[in-house]
């Protein structure tokens, strides 16, 4: 299968290095019982390894540091290679989960059911952020743009800052004449995902192609740097230059304010919790009973609501070989989506805590993590 073939190459140069391996079981072989979320005294033992979006990197060393710190005699290894690299280190069998902006599609969903069981994967949402559109422009902190008009910057389309399609939205603003450098991500991710997926949908005139983690190849204009640190860098060092990001990532520069209905909402992380409060549960074939995994509103009108949001999930087996790793896998989940967890990501990421109703289904799922028969 494509997607497993893919992955081969992927774990055996990059994966297996950064992990040490340790993805092929816990150090040690006995039983233990998961402890309650929050619990000040475990039993669980072994290393847990992931890799996956670099969005959630900020909030998962959060959510390491807070988990050994309850478990002391276990720890969590985690590789930021992308959300592509992650969903096909697990589909590889080279990680115990994968963190992921983006839900497994119809072919890794069936690969999911060759490596995970019968029952394949299943998505828990950790990490509700919104996706800043960033730029570098000296002098300007804030500009309000439509999402026709982020779609014609990332297309070359408008070229200059001092463009009719932005002065007109921006009155108030001496906008220069420099040239825009459009930013986008090389490797495939998560992130890109999203933001395609706004523009198609909030911009489906001037954005016509499909929401991919893959940047759009017959797009001549702009550059490409890997990772969230990769554009942010990038963008950092060239006057004129605009990217999208997670918003934890951005800094100092400047941030847009997207168009809700009559309104330019700028993001933060209560917009960004309002938009997921629309979304519906993703469809699809093979998805598991309790799966959480969801679509959302991109062209929303609510208001106060940022709809370049990403949902990022933690993708797990829903079977493993031995209760050991159940118990790990179980352990720091519900330590990630508890109010502590979510509380030590919103710190160090900025990010939108998850509702309770999105926690209690959380724990559910989690708890349906079951050993492999």
């Amino acid at each position: 299968m494509k997607v497993l073939n893919r992955a081969v190459s992927v774990l055996s140069v990059s994966l297996a290095a950064a992990l040490g391996l340790a993805a092929c079981g816990t150090d040690s072989a006995a039983p233990s019982a998961a402890p309650a979320a929050g619990s000040s005294e475990s039993s669980v033992t072994g290393t847990l390894s992931g890799a996956g979006a670099s969005s959630q990197d900020a909030a998962m060393q959060a959510w390491i540091a807070g988990f050994g710190t309850a478990n002391p005699e276990a720890s969590v290894q985690y590789s930021p290679d992308g959300s592509g690299a992650g969903r096909e280190a697990l589909l590889a069998g080279g990680v115990q989960f994968a963190g992921s902006d983006a839900y497994l599609d119809e072919e890794e969903t069936a690969a999911a059911a060759e490596v995970c069981g019968p029952d394949g994967a299943i998505h828990v949402p950790v990490y509700i952020s919104p996706i800043a559109v960033a730029f570098n422009l000296p002098g300007i902190t804030d500009l309000n743009l439509d999402a026709e008009t982020i779609a014609a910057i990332f297309r070359g389309e408008v070229s200059t800052w001092n463009d009719p399609a932005i002065a007109a939205q921006n009155e108030a603003a001496e906008l220069p004449d420099t040239a825009i450098t459009a930013v986008h991500r090389g490797d495939e991710s998560g992130t890109t995902k999203n933001f395609t997926e706004y523009l198609a949908e909030a911009a489906p005139e001037k954005w016509t192609d499909k929401a991919s983690g893959e940047w759009p190849a017959e797009l001549p204009n702009g550059e490409s740097a890997s990772g969230t640190g990769g554009v942010i860098s990038t963008v950092t060092s060239t006057v004129g230059g605009i990217t999208y990001a997670d918003a934890s990532a951005v800094g100092s520069l400047g941030k847009v304010s997207v168009k809700v209905g009559d309104a330019y909402v700028p993001f933060s992380a209560d917009a960004a919790a309002l938009a997921v409060e629309s979304s519906t549960p993703a469809g699809g074939e093979g998805r598991p009973e309790g799966d959480m995994a969801m679509d959302l509103d991109r062209d929303t009108a609510e208001s106060g609501a940022y709809p370049v949001v990403l949902v990022s999930y933690h993708v797990f087996c829903t079977s493993y070989e031995d209760q050991q790793t159940v118990d790990l896998v179980r352990a720091f989940g519900n330590y990630v989506v508890s109010e502590e967890g979510q509380a030590a990501a919103s710190d160090a990421a900025g990010s939108a805590p998850l509702s309770d109703a999105l926690r209690s289904k959380a724990e559910t799922a989690l708890e349906s993590i079951k050993v492999r028969s």
